[in-house]
């Protein structure tokens, strides 16, 4: 069994797609993007998965955990390890923080205009008036990047990860880290860091 936990827009086939939003909810969310009509989405909870211990093969988690608050993260790290076999492989991504704090001291303070979350915004790459997915300005998509989106439930980030801290979880949790490394985040500038790692 292969699990891609907090899906969001890129549910993966031969994986059991697990979000708080629908197939339909992902469609109207992000109209750009084509979803085949095949990809199951599960409205599981998270933290609480209907899946027995030790039974999964894989999980991917892309960009999720950010969007966890502090007591969810731990419940979130637990139920992957009460899941997966012994053996079992975790992708994890998560953001950069310690690239997007350098980036931000680095960037113009230029603000231009309000947060705009309608389509026609969206599809401008408006955020603040910048009209670009950017690190050249601390408002728009660099601001966006550390405080999420916000629009819609679930768009905000309440945590942050840096390449110490998934070490220090990791070891925490028993796992062997693979391998760890930094990347850029396909649909835009964001640096994440890319973990792989298995269960002892």
């Amino acid at each position: 069994m292969k699990i891609n936990l907090g899906c969001g827009s890129t549910p993966l086939e031969g994986y059991t797609n697990i979000d708080i939003d629908t197939l339909k909810d992902l469609r109207e969310r992000y109209p750009n993007r084509k979803f085949p009509d095949n990809i199951i989405i599960k409205n599981w909870d998270i933290f609480n998965l209907p899946i027995k211990d030790n039974s999964v093969d894989e999980i991917r988690s892309d960009c999720l955990f950010e969007h966890l608050n502090f007591k969810e993260e731990k419940k979130a790290f637990y139920e992957v390890k009460r899941v997966l076999k012994k053996g079992g492989v975790f992708h994890l991504l998560v953001p950069d923080f310690d690239d997007l704090v350098k980036s931000w001291l680095k960037a113009k303070d230029d603000w231009k205009d309000w947060y705009r979350d309608d389509d026609e915004a969206i599809e401008q790459q408006h955020w603040f008036g910048n009209y670009e997915y950017s690190y050249k300005n601390k408002w728009g998509y660099l601001t966006a990047s550390i405080f999420g989106s916000q629009k819609g439930d679930g768009q905000y980030h309440k945590n942050c990860y840096t390449k110490a801290k998934l070490l220090a979880i990791f070891k925490k949790l028993d796992f062997e880290v693979c391998s760890q490394e930094t990347c850029v985040w396909p649909r835009g500038n964001a640096k994440i860091i890319k973990s792989i790692s298995k269960k002892r």
